[in-house]
């Protein structure tokens, strides 16, 4: 069973300016182990800044994180490592299959021979990927290259998944497949970074949420907590935004 003690991301006054713009304005959040955390937010609030700091992608203005115990800005080789990042865009290379792109991630992470290609079979098995395993990516669904991008990012196991939109544009069946991937792998005691602006989505797999608007943490806790004495999560969401605007 999973230490549902340990904070896996320790996020401490995170700010990011580009230029004059505060993207970010001293942002604060600590997942636990086997805990799915969801960034919700409007369009352009900062989900995405937030992950690709997380992720080693930016650097942080001010402020610091730790992932899996490593620091953002002094050991990013060992937090990337640490961590299956998913962004909005899954960029896959159109001309090579699937098992080639995951082969080459995995490989990236020290991982070679006859285990590596066990991973990816397993991992292939999980998302229902096999019989696409071989098809090149110009010629898969959008699904399938988000599950693709998936299996990408996680052919490592690592302890810890970023997952920013992962839905977005997916048809009903195939956001349905990876949202009940997302609870199998909170069950396997991984923790999870998961932004989003669907609030039905967030509300049947978030066990704590951060709103996020305008780069400022409005709220940080549990779930359940922050939609006591509302209609749901949407509900909730719009009053917070709401009582911020005033």
């Amino acid at each position: 069973m999973p230490n549902e003690g340990i904070h896996v991301i320790e996020a401490k006054s995170i700010t990011k300016k580009f230029k004059k713009f505060v993207a970010l304005d001293s942002v604060s959040f600590e997942p636990r182990t086997g805990e799915i955390f969801g960034l919700l937010g409007l369009n352009g609030a900062g989900k995405t800044t937030t992950q690709r700091i997380v992720s080693t992608v930016f650097k942080p203005t001010s402020g610091e994180a730790l992932v899996n115990g490593f620091s953002i800005t002094t050991q990013a080789s060992q937090v990337r490592k640490s961590i299956g990042f998913v962004p909005t865009e899954v960029g896959l290379y159109d001309r090579l299959t699937g098992r080639e792109v995951v082969r080459y991630f995995g490989r990236l992470n020290d991982m070679d021979g006859r285990d590596l290609e066990e991973r990816i079979d397993a991992v292939f098995g999980i998302l229902s990927l096999g019989e696409y395993a071989d098809r090149r990516c110009g010629e898969l669904s959008r699904g399938n290259k988000q599950k693709i991008a998936i299996a990408r990012a996680i052919v490592h196991d690592p302890p810890v998944f970023l997952f920013d939109e992962p839905t977005s544009g997916l048809d009903v069946l195939s956001a349905r497949s990876v949202i009940d991937f997302m609870k199998k792998s909170r069950d396997d005691g991984k923790t999870m970074l998961y932004s989003t602006h669907v609030m039905s989505e967030a509300e049947e797999i978030c066990d704590k949420i951060g709103v996020i608007h305008d780069g400022r943490m409005l709220y940080t806790g549990g779930l359940k907590e922050f939609i006591e004495g509302k209609r749901g999560l949407e509900d909730a969401f719009t009053n917070a935004l709401r009582v911020n605007a005033k």
